[in-house]
């Protein structure tokens, strides 16, 4: 059936492309990228999910910066 070391490559090459895939695809349907990626990276099938997800209408949602974060629990 394949060595494992095949095995673990071609799921290094999925994983990668999955992720390139879901920045790309969550660029155009205006979601956040830095929560896509990583995760379809990690979890190659969620760029299924991805592209069932209607597009978003209005700006880009962004995740609050560190300064932000601390401004609000101080």
């Amino acid at each position: 059936m394949g060595s494992p070391v095949f095995w673990i490559s071609a799921y290094g090459v999925v994983a990668l492309g999955s992720a390139l895939l879901a920045g790309a695809l969550a660029a155009v349907k205006n979601r956040d990228y830095g929560f896509w990626m990583p995760w379809c990276l990690v979890f190659p099938p969620l760029i299924i999910v991805l592209a069932a997800l209607p597009r978003l209408d209005g700006p880009r949602p962004r995740r609050p910066t560190l300064e932000e974060e601390d401004r609000e629990t101080w």
